[in-house]
């Protein structure tokens, strides 16, 4: 039987903070982003002038690589680099240039953004009427709150003066499904962001879509099984559930709306005044309800992360909206299992990035987090120490913010995750928010924010992989911060984080320092992550066969860079010369270089490739006397800039009934359609009506009568059509009357049907 996965990543109130007391130390400097342009005033002086000779000449004088410049005025000039430089070779060659006699400054030239850029949802900023006012802070940058500081915010902010996300991607979300119809969620065609999904939650005991007769589906509680219909019913359990053998082991507890929680914070409708912001502003999401009652099996849970990507599933449709990013906020303490592996394996190969929670047990990184290929994410506190329910380990990628509390039981919970939920406390509720009262915290939602920041930088970069989206979201993290422990006095360094030792093995369920081995690369940055999905991406075509001596060229023409850039610069050269000595490139630029085979040991070549900002990629092939081996691509890809995806049309669906009837008569015309904002009537009816309801008819004259609607969307209109019949024979009258009387209308139309019906003459 599929071994069930009873966990969602997710702690309410049961879920407290760790019992360490929080410390808030200054926030750190921001990571500045990569210069590419500096600002150059010369000194006035007679022969003073800021011309491309003197600057290129300059340049010459100090060893720095001009491209080009331009005047602002007499003196004031922007110099182009060859590339763009950050941290101390960036200070270096500034002090450089302005160690020069002729220059009277030097300075970067960054980019600045207009104040109050950030959404105008109003969770964004804040719970009103609640201390500390923390509002989304893990969205914002990190700062000092009057709450603490909030070291382990992405700072999604920054990122979108960049970018808030394409449309041309989509992010799938498997989960609990749904509340499809919470007003900062809503189907894609009426101007929400959800597609259409599917639901994989099969019939009880984890048959998938091949359910016997006599199935039950409690676990659903939709009363069927996979269906087209994502939308979450509710997850509760209650002390009669428990009584069950198939829920034994379950807790009591209200319905989570868990898939709604994650998906408000990739995908909540953005700058619309209502609610809160999500991480992405554009991107399209996909719900696949994976998840029930006390969780899901493995088995659907596998079938709805295959589909999700675009692999053929039996018993399901084809997958109309393959995502880029799959996002996957549950898991269990297990080693990941072959049936995993493989699953996410097919999905990596389908192009889609796998995110997933670490866990909440404090042990080990759950599966499938724990699985190649996937990108586990740790959960940490506000001030980036980790949060003692996370699980963590070697198999982590990184860390991102899951919610804590500062201020003890019974006080709002000011570092709370603010999301989209419903209130119901079993079936669906009132639709809402959750905030610092209604908290909610776990790993569940730090997967999420990375997600989210995947999702950005294939909005600026679609020829991305899932392995290099892993890889640069890795190298755009922030290191984690090295905290005290306060209450001792002196203050102590607090414990650094350990692998715990097997998943029985809790004693890391504690605040502790992050380590790379424990928690990942560090701490999600968004605006980092962006500049990364930035770079060109380097590729390296080599050969096949290669043979001592033989000359092998090596071609770089498959190098892309990112959305609206273009590669403008190859650059060969030997890094390493292990064949004794004497390797020469045939050309140290250009697309293409060449270089004559080892009679033995190795050569070693790099590629830097630049685009026309100044940003760089580069790659290495290691060429032996028999082979040519690099990790590069022989070609980037041609999809920077990806196709967006439409919304789709809506659907609809009309009836009437009874479908028959006389002249008098009754009957009701129901309508229903999805993702649509209205519709307009014609035929035996007319008018605007709303995108669904019901009417009753009552007809006069005798004939098929049609009622049509057409129902628009965003993604355009869609028409339907019912027809009632009507006879011309009008209801008995009470009484022992006769048989009931034609009206004129009927006669008149009963005499003309006899007629068109009357047979054709026929020739002799």
């Amino acid at each position: 039987m599929p071994r069930p996965v009873p966990t969602l990543i997710l702690c309410l109130l049961a879920c407290s903070a760790s019992a360490a007391p929080e410390h808030n130390p200054l926030v750190p400097p921001s990571a500045a982003a990569p210069v590419s342009h500096l600002i150059v005033k010369v000194r006035a002086t007679p022969a003073g002038a800021a011309t491309p000779a003197a600057l290129a000449a300059l340049g010459a004088r100090r060893g720095v690589l001009i491209a080009h410049s331009h005047s602002i005025t007499n003196e004031l000039a922007v110099v182009s680099l060859l590339r763009a430089l950050e941290g101390e070779e960036l200070a270096t060659t500034v002090a450089a240039l302005g160690a020069d006699a002729s220059v009277e400054y030097v300075a970067p030239d960054r980019r600045k953004h207009a104040h109050g850029l950030g959404p105008d949802d109003p969770l964004y900023l804040g719970t009103p009427g609640l201390a500390g006012q923390t509002g989304q802070w893990y969205l914002q940058a990190p700062q000092a709150t009057p709450a603490g500081t909030t070291t382990a915010a992405i700072d999604a902010a920054d990122a979108w003066t960049t970018t808030t996300g394409s449309n041309a991607v989509v992010v799938a979300v498997l989960d609990t499904g749904v509340r499809l119809e919470h007003p900062d969620l809503g189907r894609a065609g009426a101007g929400g962001r959800l597609l259409p999904g599917y639901d994989f939650v099969g019939c009880d005991g984890g048959s998938g879509n091949n359910c016997p007769a006599g199935s039950t589906y409690l676990a659903a509680n939709d009363g069927d099984g996979w269906d087209p219909d994502p939308s979450d019913p509710g997850d509760w359990v209650n002390s009669s559930d428990v009584k069950n053998a198939l829920f034994a082991t379950c807790t009591v507890e209200g319905s989570s709306w868990h898939g709604t929680r994650t998906a408000g914070l990739l995908g909540a409708a953005t700058n619309n005044g209502t609610g809160i912001a999500a991480i992405t502003w554009a991107p399209w999401l996909v719900p696949v309800r994976v998840l029930g009652k006390c969780g899901g099996y493995d088995s659907d849970i596998i079938a709805g992360l295959l589909w999700a990507a675009g692999v053929a599933v039996a018993g399901a449709p084809a997958n109309p909206y393959p995502a880029r990013v799959i996002n996957l906020s549950l898991g269990s303490p297990n080693a990941c299992s072959a049936a995993y592996q493989d699953a996410i394996r097919q999905v990596v190969l389908k192009g889609a990035l796998v995110v997933v929670s670490a866990g909440n047990e404090g042990g080990p990184v759950d599966e499938p987090a724990n699985c190649p290929g996937a990108v586990g994410v740790v959960g940490v506190r506000h001030v980036g120490t980790k949060v003692g329910y996370s699980s963590l380990g070697s198999a982590a990628a990184l860390a991102a913010p899951a919610g804590n509390c500062v201020n003890g039981p019974g006080q709002p919970c000011l570092f709370s995750i603010d999301t989209t939920t419903n209130l119901g406390a079993t079936t669906p509720g009132t639709n809402a928010y959750t905030d610092q009262v209604n908290t909610n915290l776990g790993t569940s939602f730090s997967a999420p924010m990375v997600s989210g920041i995947a999702a950005l930088m294939l909005g600026v970069n679609g020829n991305l992989t899932p392995a290099a989206l892993a890889t640069r979201l890795r190298n755009a993290a922030r290191a984690f911060p090295v905290l005290n422990d306060t209450t001792q006095v002196p203050p102590v360094p607090l414990p650094s984080c350990q692998t715990p030792a097997s998943f029985n093995d809790t004693s890391q369920a504690i605040e502790c320092n992050c380590t790379t081995i424990t928690c990942g690369a560090g701490l999600a940055d968004a605006p980092g992550a962006v500049r990364e999905a930035l770079r060109p991406i380097a590729a390296l075509a080599v050969p096949a066969i290669v043979m001592p001596g033989q000359t092998v060229t090596l071609g770089a023409g498959g190098s892309a860079a990112a959305c609206g850039r273009s590669v403008t610069g190859y650059a060969w050269s030997i890094l390493v010369d292990g064949s004794g000595g004497g390797a020469a490139l045939s050309a140290t630029s250009g697309t293409t270089t060449s270089l004559a085979a080892p009679a033995s040991g190795t050569i070693t070549v790099a590629l830097v490739v630049t685009d026309d900002q100044g940003l760089t990629d580069s790659a290495t092939v290691v060429l032996a006397p028999t082979s040519a081996q690099t990790s590069a691509p022989a070609s980037a890809g041609a999809s920077a800039c990806l196709a967006g995806v439409p919304a789709p049309a809506p659907t609809v669906a009309i009836s009437v009934a009874p479908s028959t009837v006389t002249v008098g008569a009754s009957a009701t015309l129901t309508w229903s359609s999805e993702s649509a904002t209205g519709c307009t009537a014609s035929g035996a009816w007319s008018g605007t009506e709303a995108a669904g309801g019901s009417l009753t008819v009552t007809p006069t004259v005798a004939g098929a009568l049609s009622y049509s609607i057409a129902c628009t969307g965003s993604g355009g209109t869609t028409n339907a059509e019912a027809t009632l019949m009507v006879n011309g024979i009008a209801n008995p009258g009470g009484g022992g009357g006769g048989g009931g009387a034609f009206d004129l209308l009927t006669l008149a139309a009963l005499a003309l049907s006899r007629a068109l019906r009357r047979p054709a003459a026929r020739a002799g």
